[in-house]
């Protein structure tokens, strides 16, 4: 009988320090998150060197939380997976730094695991994944639609050209004097408002599944001045509606739009923006007589975490990929290319 396989990961990308253990690639034995939002709330945004020095000062705490927590120990694991790319330098190579260290100390099998495809595996640790697939992967850097044929296989159909959804968000709501993180303000503030302005919606070519936020934002900004200088009043509460209903009018049509076109059995959500409940609900909304299967994550599996790292790294460990002790910060890694390689 095939014994049970645990795999401990370390993900440092941005400002999160998280550990989690994850049993048979899909069972979640722990998942620990320590949050840096407090820190970075003053600021309006993440500050880099701020984010590194608090990963360096949380990474041992998390990582003993997490073992007493799964009441295991590092020697049960078998193998260590730490997110490689993309994210800020500083904070990646904190977490990087930590796995090789655990992995030679124990003789262990080091994964280095890609963010968006860790966001994506997300979705698998509720339920299991059935090829061919599409995810709609929206977060702070990134928005894409990735065409999985098989386990590993990530082929992107559609990206975003400029501003991805999240930094129109974060933008939109420093404009609005929203506290950091702007998304789930803007969110909160979009069910109790109404859309009473007309702003653009960014289709693209025919046929594209390509996204563009970029001239949105500044639609939003641009109104928001006007306002402004005529000593106009808008209602926040009407702006944050109007502009997530042209987010999401977007997001929602070209996923079931490609969903369609690719014949895929689940249309899976990713990303820290899936936990918007506008998001949420225009997509439920769009599939809910399709024949493809939605699937989105609960909320705390939607922002950073590590449990999703360990979700992909376990298939990354038994599809063969392997990390020399070379291993480094990547933040500039290619999803495709991550997924075609193994050592």
């Amino acid at each position: 009988m095939k014994e049970d396989q645990y795999i401990l990961a370390i993900e440092t990308s941005c400002d999160e320090t998280a550990v989690a253990i994850v049993k048979n690639e899909t069972e979640l034995i722990t998942n620990i998150v320590a949050s840096q939002i407090e820190s970075h709330k003053r600021f309006g945004g993440v500050v880099p060197e701020i984010a590194s020095r608090h990963h360096i000062e949380q990474m041992t705490i998390t990582l003993e939380e997490a073992l007493e927590d799964a009441g295991m120990t590092l020697d049960d694991m078998d193998a260590i997976a730490v997110t490689e790319g993309p994210g800020l330098v500083g904070a990646l190579l904190v977490g990087v730094n930590a796995a090789k260290s655990i992995a030679f100390a124990k003789q262990k099998p080091l994964v280095g695991v890609h963010h968006i495809a860790g966001h994506i595996y997300a979705n698998r640790l509720e339920k299991e994944f059935e090829f061919p697939l599409l995810s709609l992967v929206v977060s702070g850097g990134h928005t894409e639609l990735v065409l999985m044929r098989e386990h590993g296989s990530f082929e992107i159909i559609g990206e975003t050209r400029d501003d991805a959804a999240g930094e129109a968000y974060d933008k939109v709501a420093r404009t609005l004097k929203l506290p950091y993180p702007g998304g789930p303000q803007i969110d909160r503030l979009a069910q109790e408002g109404e859309e009473t302005i007309d702003f653009p919606r960014a289709w693209l070519e025919d046929g594209s599944y390509d996204f563009s936020f970029s001239g949105l934002k500044s639609a939003v900004i641009n109104r928001l001045h006007k306002a402004k200088q005529r000593d106009e009043y808008l209602k926040p509460e009407d702006v944050a509606a109007s502009f997530q209903a042209s987010v999401v009018d977007v997001l929602s049509t070209k996923a079931f739009r490609a969903a369609e076109e690719y014949g895929v059995k689940q249309m899976i959500v990713a990303g820290g923006v899936a936990a918007n409940k506008g998001l949420r609900a225009a997509l439920q909304e769009k599939f809910k007589d399709s024949k493809t299967e939605l699937l989105i994550p609960p909320l705390h599996l939607c922002t950073d975490n590590a449990a999703m790292i360990a979700a992909a790294g376990a298939v990354a460990y038994n599809q063969g990929h392997r990390a020399g002790w070379d291993l480094n910060a990547n933040p500039g890694l290619d999803l495709e290319l991550f997924g075609a390689r193994k050592k």
